[in-house]
């Protein structure tokens, strides 16, 4: 997309809008999964752009909000689904066999202490704890909500309190540690 004279002015006097987006959306975190604060201020601005160039009139910041926010969102989703796609590629033949060994145990180690966490836990836990199970099979958490009958904000409302959850338990909070790194 070439942009003219006027729409690049009008990019520069607008970049303000991504910092405000940067600011409301992810607070004071330095990164999001592998995008670092500054490549999403890049991803906004390409953002910003777009909403320069498809601007039909109306209100512009409220409009060119939006493209920056949907422009990092669809980043990270991206992002996230690359990683899984070469997480699955990976053959475990290459890997040394005590790696596959130790990460299967680590995974068993990990499911069993979620189940054993279910049985004490509050409905709205267990709907986070079978979150995180859809977690690690590689699910995002959209594809989890729309399973689930919700939306993904509230799925990660649910994995967020079933993680303070295991935390909270002695048992759980090694393996969810080990798992996590």
């Amino acid at each position: 997309m070439k942009l003219t004279k006027e729409q690049q002015a009008r990019v520069e006097e607008n970049l303000g809008l991504v910092y405000k987006v940067l600011g409301d959306k992810l607070g004071g975190q330095a990164a999001v999964g592998c995008h670092t604060r500054e490549d999403l201020f890049q991803i906004g601005c390409i953002g910003l752009c777009k909403a320069v160039a498809t601007d039909k009139g109306g209100t512009f910041s409220t409009y060119a909000y939006k493209l920056i926010w949907h422009e990092i969102c669809d980043a990270l989703n991206y992002a996230n689904c690359r990683r899984v796609e070469i997480v699955q590629e990976e053959p475990y033949a290459e890997k040394p066999a005590e790696s596959v060994d130790k990460l299967a145990e680590l995974r068993l180690d990990m499911f069993s202490v979620i189940g054993r966490a279910r049985q004490a836990a509050p409905p709205s836990t267990v709907r986070g704890l079978d979150a995180m199970l859809l977690m690690a099979e590689g699910y995002t958490c959209k594809e989890i909500g729309e399973k689930l009958g919700a939306s993904d904000n509230l799925v990660t409302a649910w994995v967020s309190k079933a993680r303070k959850f295991l935390k909270d338990r002695p048992q759980s909070a090694a393996v969810m540690e080990a798992y996590a790194a």
